[in-house]
């Protein structure tokens, strides 16, 4: 792992299937990065051969895609460094095929000033790794009261405001983000979690009952996007709602999406992996929030990432030490370590054929750079030349103790997944490459 040489020059990627969402290309060819832009690409590129002073690299069928958007990671960096840094996530979000991720800003300190803003963007620029955009936060300190400087954390590259684990839950100060975010065109990013209902620990039902936890209805849930449903009408704001989980909160989007409002959201893979059953015996490694749901609601989530209502498929990257996790449920911290499976969980729905591979690869690309405005997620020439190159059938087996992460919390422990990445490039550096893969001087 590391950077291949060549990121100023030109490297031609040859032999792959190139597959770019947002053009519904889907072709055998090559692929011609310059510096850090794509400079070419298409079936009959370097037909007759790369000429002299091109690095080339064969990527023998793989397939070449826009290097995966991750758009809501838990960095950890500043204050619990000890659970995840910058560094960390991104070495292990480049062996994911993820090229760029948006961190949440629930941080110590909250990032809710430009000065968190910077620290950001200047500790991912030492990292050298994959692209990090950050969060503003929705109020001061995360606390639901005050709203923060919108505008002017903007201007200094806050891409959306949230306020990360926490729901906007007073319904004035809601209105009022979204009025203020309109001015300035941007999105606010919802936990829809009605935190009156939501004082349980796992999805409220016959398994919670079993198990004696307190539980959290879908409702919570519902109940709270269907309200910001109303103040996006009133205000004709933008608004994200983030790791949709049920049903129901996914009918009134639909709804809201059919009546022209700017609305878009997006879910994580265990949301439609897993459900509440994979608690069984009081897996903390399996708490999450919002929690795993019933079975119909897990369908339900698989069925709208496949049609569209769900814009993005996010990791919900959310890191934490043993410490924090191998304790009773009841008071473990929620959470899944997903930068390294967030691709091959994905690919699940295309093995299952539930969907198209590049229909899952626009909720991986486009869909996510789209809402948050970034220059990503498009094969085109004079694009960044950012790439996930990747085998969509490998077979393995999840296995959390080789984790490039710091943490290793995922109920994913050998679990059978289908797909891998074998390189991500990032503005034309190879940032990761797998062993084997290439047949040119690069990373290991």
């Amino acid at each position: 792992m590391g950077a291949a040489s060549n990121g100023n020059g030109r490297t031609a990627y040859l032999n792959a299937r190139l597959l770019d969402p947002a053009s519904g290309l889907d072709a055998t060819g090559a692929l011609l990065a310059e510096g850090a832009r794509i400079a070419d690409l298409g079936p009959r590129l370097f037909n007759g051969g790369v000429p002299e002073g091109i690095a080339a690299i064969d990527c023998a069928g793989a397939c070449l895609s826009p290097g995966l958007v991750d758009m809501r990671v838990q960095l950890r960096e500043p204050g619990e460094e000890h659970k995840e840094t910058i560094k960390t996530a991104g070495l292990a979000a480049a062996r994911g095929g993820i090229a760029a991720m948006a961190a949440l800003p629930n941080t110590e300190p909250v990032v809710d000033d430009v000065a968190g803003v910077e620290y950001i963007a200047r500790r991912a620029r030492e990292a050298k790794l994959v692209k990090v955009y950050t969060y503003g936060a929705v109020t001061r300190g995360m606390e639901g009261k005050e709203i923060t400087e919108i505008g002017l954390l903007a201007e200094f590259g806050a891409r959306a405001f949230t306020d990360g684990l926490k729901a906007v839950a007073d319904s004035q100060v809601m209105r009022r983000a979204l009025s203020y975010a309109r001015a300035h065109d941007q999105v606010i990013v919802q936990h829809p979690e009605d935190p009156s209902l939501a004082d349980g620990v796992m999805n409220e039902g016959g398994a919670a009952t079993r198990l004696g936890l307190a539980g959290i209805p879908a409702a919570a849930e519902a109940i709270m996007v269907e309200r910001d449903l109303r103040l996006v009408e009133l205000t004709g704001g933008r608004y994200h709602a983030a790791h949709v989980s049920t049903a129901a909160a996914l009918k009134a989007i639909h709804g809201a999406k059919a009546r022209g409002l700017r609305v878009t959201c997006d879910t994580a893979p265990h949301y439609f992996a897993l459900s509440e059953a994979d608690v069984g015996d009081y897996r903390s490694f399996a708490k999450v929030s919002p929690p795993l749901r019933a079975e119909a609601d897990r369908e339900a989530v698989a069925e709208a990432v496949a049609d569209g209502t769900i814009d993005a498929v996010a990791s919900d990257h959310s890191p934490h030490d043993q410490e924090s996790k191998r304790l009773p449920f009841a008071i473990a911290a929620p959470g899944i370590a997903g930068l390294e499976t967030l691709l091959p969980l994905t690919l699940a729905l295309v093995h299952g054929k539930r969907m198209s591979l590049l229909d899952a690869l626009a909720r991986l690309t486009r869909g996510p750079a789209d809402i948050l405005k970034l220059d990503a997620g498009r094969l085109a020439k004079g694009a960044p030349a950012d790439l996930t190159i990747f085998d969509p059938d490998l077979a393995w087996r999840i296995d959390p103790d080789k984790f490039l992460s710091k943490s290793k919390n995922s109920p994913f422990e050998d679990y059978p997944v289908r797909g891998q990445a074998l390189a991500t490039v990032v503005d034309g550096r190879m940032i990761y490459r797998a062993e084997g893969f290439g047949g040119a001087a690069g990373a290991k």
